[in-house]
């Protein structure tokens, strides 16, 4: 029974479950009312008291009966509700297996056919640097995504032990940006700082670096300009910092927007894009940003196509 069918099938028993138990207790009210009109009647005919006959509480039972019955309807919705729940869940994962089995078959196939053109031929130097220099991308790439999980399932898990400096965040990313510039060569990122002073939050720097690699790989990666443009802004409000990472990139629809930062989640667009990703990436920023204590949220951009991503981070007192 394939997924479609399946849901279907849960979805129709749901229905006839509820619409038997509603008509069930119809009946079983109607019979119990004209039950009770004929005692009535016979009490009547024979001039029997009431307390002479074992008489039920019509509206008392009725009551009783509804409860129950509206006992088990609720029941029954949390059964479904959790049973779809469960269903959503299943398909999210197995969206990202696929998708995560993609993301370390493509360079471990990369690898392995190189390897094997090292070996069947031989090769000039400055076409074995072309090829090792491919090789320590790939490599670079599978180790990238490896540690993502391992980093994700610390967090989770609450046992993340780095530690939280107090650092300038606009000097690590420019930093980041300078020692990843060989990750971004085909996209213009630009840096502006409006407060006009180093902005000095506690950050864990490699965290920090991994949310700024997971957010601008996504606006270089969904992006059909000649040229990804990213600028990042950043701004004081108050008692938080502002990050701003603004692409011009495919953007994003808006009933995806909230969800976008969701485990497994992938924007309903993103089968028309040319990559494919785990499903991880943005709720790995989430749960970066949720550990720094900031927000992060997404929005379009008002006249030109592509994505604001908007972080706060906690000004340290």
């Amino acid at each position: 029974m394939n997924r479609t069918r399946w849901l279907l099938f849960s979805i129709s028993v749901f229905v006839f479950s509820t619409t038997a138990l509603g008509i069930s207790l119809s009946l079983y009210i109607y019979w119990y009312i004209k039950v009770r009109a004929g005692l009535k009647e016979l009490m009547v005919r024979f001039n029997i008291g009431q307390t002479d006959v074992a008489a039920a509480h019509t509206w008392v039972v009725i009551t009783v009966l509804s409860i129950l019955v509206g006992l088990i309807l609720i029941g029954i919705f949390v059964i479904f509700f959790y049973n779809m729940k469960s269903y959503r869940l299943f398909r999210m994962q197995r969206n990202f297996i696929d998708n995560f089995t993609h993301e370390l078959k493509t360079p471990v196939t990369s690898l392995r056919l190189f390897l094997e053109t090292f070996l069947r031929h031989d090769l000039k130097r400055e076409e074995q640097i072309k090829y090792i220099r491919s090789m320590v991308e790939d490599v670079n790439r599978l180790s990238t995504t490896i540690d993502s999980i391992l980093n994700l399932a610390e967090i989770q898990g609450k046992t993340f032990a780095g530690e939280f400096i107090d650092n300038d965040i606009v000097a690590v990313t420019e930093h980041f940006l300078e020692k990843n510039n060989h990750m971004f060569k085909t996209a213009v990122i630009d840096v502006e700082n409006r407060t006009g002073a180093p902005c000095r939050c506690r950050i864990n720097p490699v965290l920090f670096e991994i949310m700024l690699m997971n957010l601008l790989t996504n606006a270089v990666k969904y992006n059909n300009a000649d040229i990804p443009r990213v600028n990042i802004v950043f701004e004081k409000q108050r008692k938080h910092f502002l990050i701003r990472f603004i692409d011009n990139g495919i953007g994003i629809p808006k009933t995806d927007r909230k969800q976008i930062f969701k485990k497994f989640y992938q924007a309903g667009s993103a089968r028309d894009r040319s990559a494919k990703g785990s499903g991880l990436g943005l709720y790995f920023v989430a749960s970066i940003v949720k550990l720094h204590k900031g927000s992060i949220w997404a929005s379009a951009r008002k006249e030109e196509a592509g994505t604001v991503f908007s972080l706060l981070l906690p000004v340290p007192r």
